[in-house]
């Protein structure tokens, strides 16, 4: 029997539920330890679990009967016997479980983002770098199917040049969902929407497009927060006036459904990801509708996944998706926003 690579998974709200799902349906994965400070979610009880996106009945309990449970990420990281390591806890905490577990020698995949200033950011990647050990971020969108085809065939000329590019990512409110001390409200914890949930948008604006000169962003502060930016619009500069942009927030009523989609026009085509699905409208007026889901793994989270699992247990570098220096300039590119609707200015980036 082929043996499987050993998660230790800590933090069991959305993501660390959503992830600790994935994982039980890889072949090649076994989740054998979990760290949660909250004693119900340590008997598998995740009822008060609440997500934006995906439809998870939190009402069946996990079953951690074969599964080492701690209140202590920390304890995790120094006691389980695990290949790897997977952040799901509150963004402030990241650096220090991260820094912890590559340490201990171990593989490591951390949520988005991965931290609140530059200073952790340095670091984290100082701490990568001395390891050897392999390194994964969630920015999950990357390895979403129609994101990944849409960059893909963009970046191999298909659609031509780019002329005009607008991204959404629109969420009901996660104020009272059920986190953590309601931590997506604290702008100190989670840098707000603009941070935690927008920056998907600008990192695959980079992916398609490259780095971007300079951004002016608008915000709209205290919606559900303290005074975090909880709706964002943010115009990237490639020096060349073509329009690219982005919008993003989470300040709705519960029953606002999330929506992400994208809009690129080019020479060749315009490709549209809607509610109406994944659809590339050609300039001869053909549509074509893509079927780039894998039934197996139908979203980025199961890709990005699948793909670290594979990677760890074939000593196979992970550079698929993202490497540390594109996830730091995106992180760079969001503190830039910050700055700009902070300033009421465009903000020249400096990667």
């Amino acid at each position: 029997m082929t043996k499987k690579v050993r998660i230790g998974l800590i933090g069991l709200g959305f993501m660390g539920t959503t992830h600790y799902r994935i994982y039980g349906s890889l072949p090649d994965a076994q989740v054998v330890a979990v760290a949660d400070i909250n004693p119900a979610r340590r008997r598998g009880d995740i009822s008060t679990v609440w997500g934006n996106i995906g439809n998870f009945d939190n009402s069946v309990p996990f079953d951690f009967s074969q599964v080492q449970t701690y209140a202590s990420g920390l304890e995790l990281i120094q006691q389980a016997e695990v290949d790897v390591i997977d952040i799901c806890v509150p963004t402030p905490w990241h650096k220090e479980f991260i820094v912890a577990a590559l340490a201990a020698g171990r593989h490591v995949f951390s949520e988005k983002p991965l931290c609140r200033d530059l200073g952790q950011m340095e670091e984290i990647v100082a701490a990568v770098k001395a390891s050897g050990k392999f390194f994964n971020v969630g920015l999950c969108i990357r390895a979403w199917p129609e994101y990944r085809h849409a960059q893909q065939m963009y970046r191999a000329g298909k659609f031509g040049a780019l002329k005009c590019a607008s991204f959404r990512r629109l969420s009901p409110t996660a104020d009272g969902g059920g986190a953590w001390e309601n931590w997506f409200c604290k702008f100190d914890l989670c840098g707000g929407a603009l941070l935690d949930m927008h920056m998907h948008d600008a990192d695959v604006v980079r992916y398609f497009f490259g780095p971007p000169k300079a951004v002016t962003a608008f915000g709209a502060k205290g919606l559900r927060s303290d005074c975090s930016v909880d709706h964002v619009v943010a115009n990237y500069d490639y020096g060349d006036g073509t329009l690219v942009c982005a919008e993003g927030g989470w300040g709705f009523e519960k029953t606002v459904p999330f929506e992400m989609s994208f809009i690129i026009q080019c020479e060749k085509a315009t490709i549209q990801l809607s509610h109406t699905g994944y659809k590339i409208h050609w300039q001869d007026g053909t549509v074509a509708s893509p079927q780039v889901s894998d039934p197996a793994l139908p979203t980025g989270w199961h890709q990005e996944l699948a793909y670290f699992v594979d990677c760890v247990k074939n000593n196979t570098p992970p550079v698929q998706y993202q490497n540390l220096a594109e996830v730091v300039d995106s992180f760079k590119l969001i503190m830039a926003e910050q700055q700009s609707v902070d300033e009421k200015r465009t903000v020249q980036i400096k990667y």
